[in-house]
């Protein structure tokens, strides 16, 4: 029986999903980014699957405990599922080379920007990466994408000016920008931009 492989848009998770507050290990701390669950009912409304690949060194550095992030996960994802949103999967990384804590010294392949956690997103939710999206807010996220082969990069950054990062397609400041340049998975053309409404400079 052949397996039919599915699109997702893959979210880094702070300063995407959520405001990066610095190292944010509760509920208290969690503020969910504007215009976020417009984008992800658009995408899922597309045909993409919503998955979460996120790097937490906070684990490594003690600043809260993985079980402490299972249970920000579980709590998040309910979110989600109550904005009609359902997470396909959460994807992390608690390894730091040269961290303090116990058992999380290491220079994992899963730590972006190594594509292991994309890679295996792909592998145990059967996703095809060459109709995927990725949204990330750093140079990293954009060089783990390019290397799992997701085809089309977008780096989100609110301020004023860009640095240049040659892996991602699209650079946005809202989220907003992105929904509405999203089109059915099934029509997106992997070979041409992304492109998002003109900006107006501002001055």
């Amino acid at each position: 029986m052949n397996r039919s492989y599915v699109p997702a848009l893959l979210l880094d998770r702070d300063g995407v999903i959520n405001y990066d507050h610095g190292y944010v290990g509760t509920p208290e701390r969690f503020q969910f980014c504007d215009g976020l669950f417009d984008l992800v009912n658009r995408a899922i409304d597309c045909g993409y699957r919503i998955v979460v690949i996120t790097n937490q060194s906070g684990i490594a550095r003690g600043y809260y405990s993985e079980a402490e992030f299972y249970r920000l996960s579980a709590w998040m994802a309910q979110v989600f599922a109550d904005r009609g949103a359902a997470l396909s999967g959460v994807f992390h990384c608690p390894y730091l080379p040269g961290a303090q804590m116990p058992g999380y010294d290491r220079d994992s392949f899963w730590r972006k920007p190594n594509p292991g956690m994309i890679l295996e997103a792909a592998r145990s939710l059967d996703l095809d990466l060459t109709r995927s999206i990725f949204l990330g807010d750093q140079a990293s996220d954009m060089t783990a994408a390019a290397a799992a082969g997701v085809a089309k990069r977008v780096l989100i950054r609110p301020e004023a000016s860009f640095c240049a990062v040659t892996e991602a397609d699209l650079l946005i400041r809202r989220l907003s920008e992105l929904t509405d340049c999203l089109r059915p998975a099934s029509s997106q053309d992997t070979r041409a931009p992304m492109r998002a409404k003109p900006r107006v400079p501002r001055v």
